[in-house]
């Protein structure tokens, strides 16, 4: 698949069919991934994979229950982390931009869509999501203090094709000076 295929074909999946995914493929998606740029390559996207059904359920009911219906099918949730004080900071940790450490969420976004478009490219589905209860979900799952917990994907084989939301034109997004 080219790059231009793979960005207009791909969807927000928010339904899976009953399969699980093959850690050798998710493995070479996390690989793929690994190549998302980032603040001065520090690469400091971290995931955790999660499989167990009944841990899925639990998360859903108590971490996630906006996102309830995706994660009721979904075979594999991945809880995106990021590894704090490294993007956006100096060696001495002052901050190299009057960005503080909000660049730590752009690198995190770049590394999701990139895991996306790679879960895509290999047939599977996949949706962003950042409704949940952050400092709770955090402690269930066991992330380390120097990590924080960014975006949960929900991955799978689709069990639907959406159709292609509505995009603003060009000429709306697009300034020139």
């Amino acid at each position: 698949m080219n790059t231009a295929d793979c960005i207009l074909s791909r969807r927000s999946v928010r339904a899976f069919q009953d399969k699980p995914v093959p850690h050798t493929l998710f493995e070479e998606i996390v690989g793929l991934a690994a190549y998302a740029p980032s603040w001065k390559n520090t690469q400091i996207t971290r995931y955790i994979a999660i499989e167990d059904k009944a841990m899925i359920a639990e998360i859903a009911e108590k971490y996630a229950p906006f996102n309830a219906h995706v994660l009721s099918t979904c075979p594999l949730l991945v809880a995106a982390t990021v590894i704090k004080k490294r993007s956006g900071y100096e060696r001495d940790g002052s901050f190299t931009t009057d960005r503080g450490d909000g660049w730590q969420m752009f690198d995190c976004g770049i590394a999701c869509q990139t895991l996306s478009l790679a879960a895509h490219d290999n047939g599977l589905g996949a949706v962003i999501m950042g409704v949940f209860d952050r400092p709770a979900l955090e402690k269930y799952l066991a992330v380390p203090d120097d990590r924080e917990l960014v975006a949960l994907v929900a991955m799978g084989y689709p069990a639907e094709e959406p159709a292609a939301p509505r995009r603003k034109p060009v000429e709306e997004l697009l300034s020139w000076r």
